[in-house]
């Protein structure tokens, strides 16, 4: 099974990932100038400077449509860890434990999700009591 994340968070790590693809397609350019090739090392550093700035102008863009995603957010409080987390649409994953939430309960998981979700509950308790806790 993959392990998926919340709506919010997903978007956030394509925005991260595209700033790392920016900067690396920028820093392949300056290879370039940096390895003196001449006029070509010249264009081609121009050439991977303008696509990475607009991978970068593009993972802005998909930050700023996060944080506007995520102050709309319907804020839930997880039945299984208890933390409070957001959730955007019908269905969506808790922030912290990926646990399936739904507001709609035609999305509501049926009688064997639900053995495998207990299942999964009993693990996780299990693992919180072993977790060290701040007095």
């Amino acid at each position: 099974m993959r392990f998926r994340s919340s709506k919010v968070n997903e978007f956030r790590l394509w925005g991260l990932a595209l700033t790392m693809g920016g900067m690396l397609l920028m820093i392949i350019g300056l290879a370039g100038i940096v390895f003196d090739w001449g006029k070509a090392g010249r264009i081609i550093a121009v050439v991977f400077m303008i696509l990475g700035m607009i991978t970068m102008m593009v993972s802005m863009g998909i930050y700023f449509w996060a944080g506007m995603l995520s102050t709309s957010a319907t804020v839930i409080d997880c039945p299984e860890c208890g933390r409070r987390t957001k959730m955007l649409g019908k269905t969506d994953r808790c922030m912290f434990c990926k646990t399936i939430l739904t507001v709609d309960p035609q999305f509501e998981p049926t009688a064997e999700s639900e053995t495998a979700a207990a299942v999964q509950a009993s693990e996780h308790e299990l693992h919180r009591e072993l977790e060290h806790k701040p007095h």
